[in-house]
């Protein structure tokens, strides 16, 4: 048993302190020129009781006092099994990420929406792990910092176009910018997830750079080449404002990419549809897990009622002796 509000038990002492005090102060008496025709006599029962129910009183307080502070009985431990990594989404947002050679259900998408759809599954499937977000195109852009509150990520991540972060593929600078996220984490498993549909052609950082910096910090990338084989369809405006689509050539550096994930002893993935995206980001999911057993009390049993109950129990037996059987009469 154990109490929840502890502080409470420190007036036990002063109720014992009050007793004391109470049973060493002289009762109402009547001075007599003489005792000896009284001591013969015996107490009675009902003048000891009526000598110590003081006692009663303070038991009665003492058990509203333990009442007060909360008893509680701990459940049956219960071992909580959980599988948590830290793992940042680094994901390009370049303009050649609004190529629709994706499908989502029965309409042709963007490279970039059937992404961000499937990464919003998977991120939905790790309940247990503190995912970030990261962006990139001419730059890297922090989205989301690691979070175990996946609502608030994903609501970020609504907020992200494609072009937001101006156009070229700086794919060194996304994965440095996660390292940077997940550098000083004290997770067992760090985990980047790079997905890009073209080759790193700006940014002071080179994806090989990157690369190392991963391994010498102990953190796996995933890389993912995301695009169509072949032409894909590319939405163009002509001058007044009508789309229709150009077919454009993938530009997308394999090489480095497989580089960085053997580097890094994590995985290169090819996705050409969002049914391939899908398969990727579940082995992903299988590959990454860290078990974790913690020990805890699921919800505890308030046992007040166990003291409450007879301390006014007592209470009442006092007022009622008092004011009967032991009524004094001035």
């Amino acid at each position: 048993m154990i109490f929840k509000d502890p502080l409470y038990l420190l007036m036990i002492f002063f109720v014992l302190i009050l007793v004391f005090l109470t049973k060493r102060q002289a009762g109402p008496g009547i001075r007599f020129s003489s005792v000896e025709l009284l001591k013969g006599l015996k107490r009675t029962f009902k003048l000891r009781f009526e000598k110590n129910i003081i006692f009663i009183r303070a038991l009665s307080v003492i058990a509203i006092i333990l009442a007060m502070a909360r008893p509680q009985a701990a459940l049956d431990a219960s071992k909580i099994h959980a599988e948590g990594i830290d793992i940042v989404l680094a994901m390009d947002c370049s303009t050649s990420m609004l190529a629709e050679d994706f499908m989502l259900g029965a309409r042709r998408a963007s490279r970039f929406d059937a992404a961000k759809k499937v990464a919003d599954d998977f991120i939905l499937g790790r309940k247990n792990d503190r995912i970030g977000l990261i962006v990139f195109a001419r730059r890297a852009y922090t989205v989301c910092p690691l979070t175990l509150d996946h609502d608030w990520l994903m609501k970020n991540f609504d907020r992200i176009k494609v072009g937001i972060m101006g156009d070229g593929t700086a794919v060194g600078s996304g994965i440095m910018t996660s390292l940077n996220r997940l550098k000083d984490t004290l997770a067992k498993g760090k985990v980047v997830i790079v997905l890009t549909d073209g080759r790193n052609n700006i940014g002071d950082i080179s994806p090989v750079t990157a690369a190392e910096a991963a391994k010498a910090l102990g953190i796996k990338v995933y890389t993912i080449g995301a695009g169509s084989k072949g032409l894909a369809p590319y939405p163009v405006k002509d001058p007044f404002g009508k789309v229709f689509y150009q077919p454009i050539q993938l530009d997308l550096d394999e090489d480095t990419l497989e580089e960085i994930a053997s580097m890094t002893e994590g995985k290169y993935f090819r996705a050409t549809d969002t049914k391939s995206l899908k398969n990727i980001y579940a082995e992903i999911n299988k590959l990454e897990k860290v078990p974790i057993e913690e020990k805890g009390y699921v919800e505890y049993r308030e046992l007040f009622g166990l003291f409450l109950v007879p301390g006014l129990l007592l209470l009442c037996l006092e007022i009622v002796l008092r004011n009967t059987w032991l009524r004094k009469v001035p």
